[in-house]
């Protein structure tokens, strides 16, 4: 198998902030770790999609560009259309290797096995290897350490068949080495998918300190980081609010990024500590200071800006002083649909309006504002609407929203139910799918 990854999640279309969740977006439990060095087929891909990989990182930012992807799913026989991602607890039997993101940025050492003779095409219920066999040739033995940077979560044999398969990119296949000499030939004449017997370690020759930055779409109300340069993979992310520390929601099952909140509400300054794969806080639990960066404005453009940051003691290291963009959509500084009012019946006193604030291929940002026009004043509010087609919603923030068939409903958070009459108040989204306004556009008060 070869391909081009096509990652729909773009920074801007991921989960919701901790506190305001759509509903399902929690990672499941984690699946254990393979006992021991494992055999699977291997298969290769050409790059991870634009402007991400599935652990919420460009391809140029990766610490390596011998990288792979794991299984998504525990589905074997099963080559439907299954888009649930992260699965939740209650699929927790259906969880792949890729784990709903909590091995990104983990190494794995992979080791090349034997060569098929036969066809190994990876087609839905048939055999791997069918009319030939196995056979040991010169490149087996033959070993790379390669990093977790992407999920395969494709209908074919291998990502729902075999639980131990790794999907390599093509450009590290020649670079597998024996007795520390790359192999140079080994793809494409004497690759055939092969069988590699692989197994988890740790980060090699790791120096230094994690590596943060925000991505596209990340502002003070859906600040979205990735974390990188780790020595042991991410199972977690703290951020410190008002005193209190609180666990970030991972970006959908990209297991590198996640939604933090400032300390203080709506600020643009941050203090987070990272837990490992053991789940145990990195180094001595540091505490890892950062802002906002001016060069975002009020929302980060770029697939990737990093940050620099201070520590716990005052000391860190500094990332690059330009921000590195990827070829990616960017999202669009001004609105593209003009706002649409939906004017209130007389006994609802409530107007609600509709902008889009930003949209990228594949996906969109809008704020819908809340109005009491009314004479009382109101101490909550709801709203909703239809899409007009197959959009989903991805993330919300100052509102709890959630999403049945194409109706869209949100209530307030608890800081901004409150309206005075002539008052207003606005909740933000993100949308996959075309760039359409929605229809029945409504709000209620209580």
């Amino acid at each position: 198998m070869s391909t081009s990854r096509t990652r729909l999640l773009v920074a801007a279309l991921a989960a919701a902030a901790a506190a305001l969740l759509v509903a399902g977006q929690l990672p499941a439990a984690a699946v254990s770790d393979p006992p021991g060095p494992v055999t699977g087929n291997a298969t290769h891909f050409d790059g991870l999609g634009s402007p991400y990989g599935g652990c919420g990182l460009p391809q140029s930012e990766l610490d390596s560009q011998d990288f792979l992807a794991l299984n998504v799913y525990n589905l074997p026989g099963d080559y439907s259309s299954y888009p649930t991602r992260p699965l939740p607890p209650s699929e927790a039997d259906r969880i792949g290797l890729w784990n709903n993101g909590l091995n990104c940025g983990r190494y794995v050492k992979v080791t090349i096995g034997d060569y098929c003779t036969g066809t190994n095409d990876g087609a839905p219920g048939q055999p791997f290897c069918r009319n030939g066999s196995w056979v040991a040739d010169g490149y087996d033995g033959a070993t790379l350490t390669m990093l977790v940077a992407d999920s395969c979560g494709d209908g074919n044999a291998w990502c729902r068949d075999d639980p131990y398969h790794l999907d390599l990119a093509t450009a590290s296949l020649n670079r597998f080495a024996r007795n520390g000499t790359p192999v140079g030939d080994m793809y494409p004449n004497h690759w055939n998918n092969r069988q590699v017997s692989w197994s988890f370690v740790p980060a090699p020759n790791y120096t230094g300190d994690i590596r943060i930055g925000f991505l596209q779409g990340a502002q003070r109300y859906w600040p979205a980081i990735a974390v990188s340069h780790l020595a042991n993979g991410i199972h977690g992310v703290e951020y410190l609010a008002d005193g209190v520390w609180k666990a970030a929601t991972m970006n959908s099952d990209m297991g590198q990024s996640y939604v933090i909140g400032a300390t203080t509400s709506g600020g643009t300054d941050f203090q987070i500590r990272v837990r490992d794969v053991t789940d145990a806080l990195i180094n001595n639990g540091r505490v890892y200071r950062f802002s906002l960066p001016s060069s975002c404005g009020g929302t980060c453009s770029a697939a990737y800006t990093p940050v620099a940051y201070t520590t716990s003691d005052g000391t860190g290291p500094t990332a690059s002083p330009t921000p590195t963009e990827s070829p990616s959509q960017t999202a669009s500084p001004s609105p593209t649909v003009s706002p649409t009012t939906v004017p209130p019946s007389p006994s609802a006193g409530c107007a609600a309006t509709w902008k889009v604030t930003g949209s990228w291929t594949g996906g969109f940002q809008a704020e819908v504002t809340v109005r009491n026009t009314g004479t009382a004043p109101a101490t909550g509010w709801s709203s909703g609407f239809t899409f007009p087609g197959g959009q989903r919603l991805a993330s919300a923030w100052n509102a709890t929203a959630s999403q049945s068939g194409q109706q869209v409903t949100a209530t307030n958070a608890d800081w901004n139910g409150s309206l005075a009459p002539g008052g207003s108040t606005s909740w933000g989204l993100v949308v996959t799918g075309d760039n359409q306004p929605p229809t029945g556009l409504t709000c209620a008060l209580r």
